[in-house]
């Protein structure tokens, strides 16, 4: 395979913004960076960054993961992210019949065994979940974990695999298990108090799911679960900047509180992502987008059509988060959470050449995934 050259004008590695070096790509990776400009085949003007990281991803372009749990709607649902800079993600399954859980796993297999560009494991949020807090979950489908549930989580050709769970209805013997397995244990959609809470980090959680929603919050005299994901240093959460799901105030009090590191951007995206979708069915729930919120009949929440470019804008333009950082907390925190922070999340001699360039305005111009330009 030949090698490409890309004088590259302006970038950000995730730690420092350089100007007028040359990346060598080669089988996929940037091989090498040197100072001759001279000799290149390309120029890539405007910022280029690390690819985007979204470690929950609902769906996106028409197509829902719970309704289309194949290897096809899984690539078209990499596709309409990728136009947002998104390089790599979990594609997300929301509670759901076990039998789907497994059509979903088999999708993925399949998804990785024919190198589909940026998939890079499962997150199966729920269905071991706190009733009261189901959010836009299905109650019917809420369960104890079962013999079923572990054959799938038990699965080696899945990638990384994420869980979220309520750890009042999943034992501490149980997160154990999952955690000795290699399975990233995030709490959410959870009621639990913050002693419950406490016990599930001590058994190896170390993630909160979309930090402030579906959680037992933050009181004077019952941290819950809220409390929890702020005091322990060590975990790291997920936060959706949309403005509808966390008020801003709340996010740069999560950004203030929390070590530099253990934030990272989700979307928490749904089909109508890249559409000009209005409405989109949720089993047997119509939900609406209006004015940028997706809500279900009931009125509550149900996902958003976040987008990952969109997500470091208002945590830069909003928030007033130092650009670097903003960027960060979409590529480099998330790969670390994930364990993929030799590869991923930042842009170095040896790391994947998953890049995105950015206008002046913080919109995606081109998306690269293993060296090839995709968008």
């Amino acid at each position: 395979m030949t090698n490409k050259r890309l004088h590259v004008e302006k970038y950000f590695d995730g730690e420092n913004f350089i100007e007028n070096k040359v990346f060598t790509l080669s089988k996929g990776k940037i091989v090498a960076i040197d100072n001759d400009i001279s000799k290149s085949d390309e120029v890539l003007s405007g910022l280029v960054v690390p690819g985007f990281i979204d470690l929950q991803v609902n769906g996106g372009g028409g197509v829902l993961l719970n309704s289309t749990p194949t290897a096809a709607g899984i690539e078209k649902i990499m596709q309409a992210h990728i136009k947002f800079g998104t390089t790599a993600m979990l594609p997300t399954l929301i509670t759901d019949k076990v039998s789907v859980m497994q059509q979903a796993a088999d999708a993925i297999a399949e998804a990785i065994n024919n190198n589909v560009m940026g998939i890079i494991g499962i997150h199966f949020e729920g269905p071991h979940l706190s009733v009261t807090k189901k959010g836009a979950h299905s109650e019917e489908y809420i369960r104890k974990i079962t013999d079923e549930e572990w054959q799938v989580l038990s699965r080696k050709d899945i990638g990384q695999i994420l869980v979220t769970l309520a750890p009042e209805n999943v034992s501490v013997e149980d997160i154990k298990r999952m955690v000795d397995m290699g399975i990233k244990v995030c709490l959410g959609h959870t009621n639990a108090d913050f002693e419950t809470a406490q016990k599930a980090i001590d058994a190896g959680a170390d993630g909160f799911t979309h930090l402030f929603n579906a959680m037992s919050p933050l009181q004077g005299r019952e941290p819950g679960v809220v409390g929890s994901a702020l005091l322990n240093d060590k975990a790291s959460c997920g936060l959706i900047v949309d403005g509808h799901h966390v008020d801003f105030a709340s996010c740069l009090l999560a950004i203030k509180t929390k070590p530099q590191g253990k934030l990272f951007l989700v979307t928490d995206a749904m089909p109508p992502l890249g559409t000009d979708d209005k409405e989109f069915m949720l089993f047997d729930r119509k939900v609406i987008l209006d004015g940028g919120k997706l809500t279900s009949p009931t009125g509550g929440l149900a996902g958003s059509v976040l987008d990952m470019a969109t997500a470091i804008k208002n945590t830069h333009q909003i928030l007033n988060i130092e650009l670097g950082e903003a960027i960060n907390m979409a590529t480099a925190y998330p790969a670390n959470y994930v364990n993929q922070q030799s590869i991923r999340g930042r842009l170095f001699e040896g790391c994947q050449a998953d890049f995105v360039v950015l206008s002046n305005s913080l919109s995606v111009e081109q998306t690269w995934i293993s060296g090839k330009q995709v968008y």
